[in-house]
């Protein structure tokens, strides 16, 4: 099959291909079984899955997504390694050359440290100030010359085994520790021009990553679930308290928030469309699905999110974080007493867990040859690379864990793995941003930054694009040891769903509309990237 355009098959292709995809419809539908609901669990009607035509040769979607990291903390010295600790990296003779840290800005930067290379054996460090205000402010307007001031935390206590110094926040990694993130980039397709939709830590980049839109959001009770106010949760609220979110408030939807609803904290209600409504609305299978997720008990009458385990620091972290979970802002989409699915046959599917999972219903999915069309993972926080908690290591055990698992699957022929990231944890990045939306709050925006760009839709508050994030794309249509150069960002990943499942936009100016598609980082004419499988504990390939 010839591909002409991004997203558009040739009319002689589309013909072959619809019909393949009626009768492999016929056959599909003959074989699935019809689900009822109701009952003491109050399970809903299943809505049967019809497989329909997609714009692209991929089938489905794997969004890993990943914590607090920017482009530089991680790719850096691509593709030059030290090779002084931690696993061997020597990158292929023919890997283009991507946008790092030149000669220049190791050794005379701009900031108040040289950036400094983290060994094998520092890992694990503290986690840097990555609030919306503050990572503007070590941008300072384009200079990119006040991390140190504003984001750096080069100290962390009651965590011995953290590693912190001054400077920190320039530091970062090369191939010899983020060895799986450097063999990924080497055998498929990776951005150096990805970037963070807007200013801010995690819970803004998960709401752009499935919506585009972080304006919307009112402030409830975490009891009573009556509206508030509260300046923690909402930024420049309307006189009916709807705002902009730019700081981690938890879900309103959600047992697990507020310490089981125990704690003061007021709870984030966000109004309008994601991605989940648009796929429901097209019956695409879907799930967002999250280690922790599943209850280890009951306090008066909330699910509790108990589970833990320990990270490479011997630190036990808890699994799951609520705000860490975007679908469970919006009432449409969220599972707020953690019901696990009616069977594994239902997972994908509208039942009473509402495409709100655990990690284990992922696997469940995959082992039975149900993978869902769009899938988001989510590692449970010490896997998350999430500094502070997490680390590369551990992260990468859980990257090449799912990555492996999906290859070894049937379905891995139409498959594309997505690793992306939430925000940038205020880590040093070189590249400056070029400010497109606009925001002009006197509280929180940076004037000389934010000013002069039109706020889209009249939203404040969602300045950006901010610095640049990680971005691989793991698929065997890949292009092959691909560094793409053109924009991309959070709500990249989103549009790129979007257009192959034709669902339409979210609206009211959400970002979706533009940042791209993704679809310069394939080839999909023929698939030609071969499987890698790497060895989770070292990031090499596995003998």
């Amino acid at each position: 099959m010839k591909w002409t355009t991004p997203l558009k098959w040739t009319g002689r292709s589309r013909a072959i291909a619809a019909a393949s995809v009626v009768a492999a419809g016929a056959l599909a539908a003959a074989a699935i079984p019809s689900w009822g609901g109701g009952g003491s669990e109050g399970v809903s009607l299943i809505a049967a899955y019809t497989p329909t035509s997609t714009a692209t040769p991929i089938k489905h979607v794997v969004v890993i997504f990943g914590e607090n990291i920017s482009y530089d903390h991680y790719f850096a010295t691509y593709p030059k390694a030290a090779n002084t600790d931690g696993t061997t990296f020597k990158a292929a003779h023919h890997t283009p050359r991507a946008n790092g840290l030149s000669k220049k800005l190791l050794k005379h930067n701009p900031n108040q440290y040289n950036p400094a290379r983290l060994t094998h054996e520092q890992a694990l460090t503290c986690d840097q100030d990555h609030s919306y205000a503050h990572e503007q402010k070590a941008v300072n307007a384009g200079k990119m010359d006040k991390f140190v001031e504003n984001t750096g935390r080069d100290k962390c206590t009651g965590q011995p085994v953290i590693y912190g110094a001054p400077g920190l926040v320039m530091d970062y990694y090369d191939g010899n520790t983020v060895t799986g993130m450097w063999n990924y980039a080497q055998h498929y397709a990776m951005s150096d021009n990805s970037w963070d939709t807007i200013f801010g830590p995690s819970s803004p980049g998960a709401i752009n990553l499935v919506s585009g839109q972080t304006h919307g959001i009112y402030a409830v009770d975490p009891v009573t679930h009556k509206k508030v106010t509260d300046p923690t949760v909402v930024q420049s609220p309307d006189k009916d308290g709807v705002g902009t979110m730019i700081n981690d408030p938890q879900p309103a939807f959600d047992d697990c928030s507020a310490q089981n609803h125990t704690a003061k904290n007021n709870l984030g209600v966000l109004t309008g469309k994601n991605v989940g409504d648009l796929l429901n609305a097209k019956r695409v299978t879907w799930g967002w699905f999250q280690g922790g997720f599943r209850p280890t008990g009951q306090q008066n009458g909330y699910a509790v999110c108990g589970a833990a385990h320990t990270n490479v620091g011997g630190n036990s972290v808890t699994d799951y974080i609520p705000h860490h979970e975007p679908f469970q802002y919006y009432k449409s989409t969220a599972n707020e007493k953690h019901l696990p699915p009616s069977s594994t046959a239902a997972i994908g599917s509208t039942d009473q867990a509402n495409h709100q999972y655990d990690l284990t219903d992922f696997d469940s999915a995959l082992s039975a040859g149900r993978l869902p069309a769009v899938s988001f993972l989510k590692a449970g926080a010490y896997q998350d690379g999430h500094a502070g908690y997490s680390d590369p290591l551990d992260e990468q055990a859980f990257v090449a864990n799912y990555v492996n698992k999906l290859q070894k699957s049937p379905e891995w022929k139409s498959t594309a793995v997505v690793l992306a990231y939430d925000d940038s944890d205020g880590w040093y990045d070189h590249a400056k941003p070029k400010i497109t939306n606009g925001s002009a709050d006197a509280a929180v925006d940076d004037s000389a930054l934010c000013g002069k760009a039109k706020a889209a839709g009249g939203y404040q508050d969602r300045c950006g694009p901010s610095q640049r994030l990680p971005m691989i794309v793991i698929s065997p249509y890949s292009k092959v040891n691909h560094v793409d150069h053109h924009y991309q960002e959070q709500t990249s990943v989103l549009s790129f769903i979007e257009s192959n499942w034709r669902l339409g936009r979210i609206g009211d100016a959400s970002f979706d509309v533009r940042g791209g598609d993704l679809s310069r980082l394939f080839d999909f004419r023929r698939p030609r990237a071969g499987k890698l499988i790497l060895d989770p504990k070292t990031g090499a390939p596995s003998s």
